[in-house]
């Protein structure tokens, strides 16, 4: 009887380990996904994250699968991005070291948390970001990772590849035929959403320069340009949150793309500032925020009027802890969520209407009103009133001023005893 012939199995085809990365199109993520497959044989799965990039969204789904990605996720964000994120921040009256109204601070995060949702529902076991490791971004993206999917690995290829600078990115994609939307002599990095577009490198590093705003402003016009006549908004808000413009209801996506154009064509919100990045260096970045400086402004006016003097001095210092905290990367933090429902209740009476004067560069209040207002006239007025009688003042300052008193002459007492012993 003939031996029956063995038949060798084949080989299990080796399943690729898939990646979600954060796609933005720009020079450093263009040049990532060939450098995924290449050192790492992964399968890359591009992820970008519609929070108001605007055109440079659209050759974004082409471009990923030309150079290498198996499919591409574009995610619309935009009002989840405003309500969720914006709008909590704007009501903590948050800005980081006075100046920066965290334009990206915020956007990274909510991008971060959709990728963790695709790497989760694709099976991926990694997820993968551009950023430099000498900025902030890499620190949101991996804070958010580590706060909603602690089991992915992360790759952070600028901390391991062995392109040095900008200049070795765009060379790495002059190799490869990528299309990149820089060059060696225009090799600003920009980051774009609905609420700023912000500015860095090339000739901005030198802090003695001043920006070449005529080159690098798209949201707005510089303050010379502005026109010449003023332009007056009104804004309605409801517990702290802008819901109209001259009387009109506007979604979120509506109301800020009208109060961008509003505030660029008055040179509203431009900000050039050396701020302190949380990995110990200083930065010098120009950003353009129109909308944004406009909202601020127009809060900042209502809690003045409806918010009593030692809760408004205190959530002064939690908005200061607020910017640190979003700054930082700590979106997903618990002192953020539980600031977060402090300012909530501090915002129960923030309601009214603004009235804002924009007048070259300029963001001016004209007017505010509400039903929650603690400005009494009848109390307030130089004028004659019946209802405070100015007597009442002399002891309240007697009792306000007892402790300064009683150290002024515990040390008059001492001064006359060390003069005696002279």
């Amino acid at each position: 009887m003939a031996k029956a012939k063995s038949v060798k199995k084949a080989a299990p085809k080796k399943v690729k380990e898939k990646v979600v990365l954060a796609y933005s199109g720009g020079l450093d993520t263009s040049i990532i996904i060939p450098w995924l497959i290449e050192n790492y044989d992964y399968e890359v799965i591009a992820m970008a994250g519609d929070v108001g990039q605007g055109e440079e969204l659209a050759p974004l789904n082409k471009k990923a699968i030309k150079t290498g990605a198996s499919k591409i996720f574009i995610e619309d964000l935009r009002e989840e991005f405003i309500t969720d994120y914006i709008f909590p921040t704007l009501k903590a009256g948050a800005i980081y070291e006075g100046k920066y109204l965290l334009g990206t601070s915020f956007a990274r995060p909510i991008i971060a948390k959709r990728m963790v949702e695709i790497a989760k529902r694709e099976g991926a076991t990694a997820i993968c970001h551009g950023c430099t490791g000498k900025g902030n971004d890499q620190v949101r993206f991996e804070l958010t990772v580590k706060a909603l999917a602690p089991e992915l690995k992360i790759i952070a290829p600028w901390r391991i590849w062995n392109i040095k600078s900008r200049e070795d990115a765009i060379d790495y994609a002059t190799e490869r035929n990528i299309p990149i939307p820089v060059t060696k002599k225009d090799n600003y990095s920009m980051d774009r959403n609905l609420w700023h577009l912000s500015h860095e490198g090339s000739d901005l590093e030198d802090p003695w320069n001043e920006p070449k705003y005529d080159k690098i402003l798209k949201l707005m016009v510089t303050p010379e340009k502005a026109p010449n006549k003023a332009t007056y908004v009104e804004i309605e808000f409801e517990k702290g949150i802008p819901v109209k413009i001259d009387g009109k209801k506007m979604k979120p996506i509506a109301l800020m793309n009208f109060l961008n154009k509003v505030g660029g064509e008055n040179g509203i919100g431009i900000v050039d500032m050396v701020e302190n990045r949380l990995v110990g260096m200083k930065s010098r970045g120009v950003y353009e925020t129109p909308g944004g400086t406009i909202l601020y402004a127009a809060h900042r006016e209502l809690e003045l009027l409806c918010i009593d003097r030692d809760t408004l001095h205190y959530k002064d210092l939690v908005a200061q802890r607020y910017a640190e905290l979003v700054y930082f990367g700590q979106w997903f933090h618990p002192l953020r969520e539980s600031l977060s429902a402090f300012v909530d209740k501090t915002q129960e009476t923030v309601s009214g209407t603004v009235r804002i004067k924009l007048y070259k560069g300029n963001c001016m209040p004209a007017g505010a009103k509400s039903p929650y207002s603690l400005y009494d006239e009848e109390l307030s007025t130089f004028g004659e009133d019946a209802v405070y009688n100015q007597k009442d003042s002399e002891g309240f300052i007697n009792l306000f001023g007892l402790p300064m008193k009683v150290n002024a002459l515990m040390k008059k007492k001492n001064e006359k005893k060390d003069n005696n012993k002279k």
